[in-house]
């Protein structure tokens, strides 16, 4: 009997919807500045580290951690009004869990953050391993975070899936060698996934039956 597989989840954009939270954090930390991405210049670099992020629109080196500290404050204001599981993610990790897979999210919040976000939906009980922005040296796009995350449930890249929202999640994934999987109601476009993706979801409960199948696929 294959071994259950591992399934790796994005946070924010794939289990949390959040997004619009995210960019309400964006616009405050850039009210008063002489510049400051668009929604959609904001989008593309989700699932990247928020000081990379920030680096990129801020007029200079000096403007980043002021911008970090005013996104933070807002995050830490709004987090609980503001953050909540997309329909059905949670009973898909649960459903997941109990079926014996190992359950790993991989995220570019900072890990504090990260906990407080899983905390808050209920989730964190039914995760066995959170690798953030601080966990190891380098983030998403890079495999690393993936790779940890499968040392730290004992899977190989080939008994596992990255989930995610954003090119980034699904490029970590395959530079990993995990099956790979977008989601198609978070940041990206389905259109921005396609290249990544070994396969695209429309909807959360699609992501239980496809684990099912690939599991199905390793007993053969």
């Amino acid at each position: 009997m294959a071994r259950p597989i591992a399934v790796l989840f994005d946070l924010d954009g794939t289990l949390v919807d959040t997004v619009p939270f995210i960019l309400a954090g964006v616009r405050h930390a850039f009210e008063g500045e002489p510049r400051g991405p668009s929604d959609a210049e904001w989008i593309a670099g989700i699932g990247t580290p928020l000081r990379d992020q920030l680096a990129q629109f801020a007029v200079g080196p000096e403007r980043v951690e002021p911008l970090l500290q005013r996104y933070r404050a807002y995050w830490l204001q709004h987090h609980d009004a503001e953050t909540r599981l997309f329909p059905g993610a949670g009973e898909t990790v649960r459903a997941l869990r109990a079926a014996g897979h190992p359950i790993g999210v991989v995220t570019a919040k900072l890990e504090a953050g990260a906990e407080r976000t899983l905390r808050h939906v209920g989730l964190r009980e039914q995760v066995d391993v959170i690798v953030a922005a601080d966990t190891v040296e380098r983030c998403k796009p890079d495999p690393m975070p993936v790779r940890y995350a499968l040392g730290k449930v004992g899977r190989l890249a080939v008994e596992a899936v990255m989930i995610g929202d954003s090119p980034h999640d699904l490029a970590a994934g395959r530079g990993a060698g995990t099956t790979t999987v977008g989601v198609c109601w978070g940041a990206a476009t389905p259109e921005a996934l396609a290249p990544l993706a070994d396969h695209l979801l429309d909807e959360m409960d699609g992501i239980a039956p496809l684990v099912a199948a690939l599991q199905a696929a390793r007993r053969r």
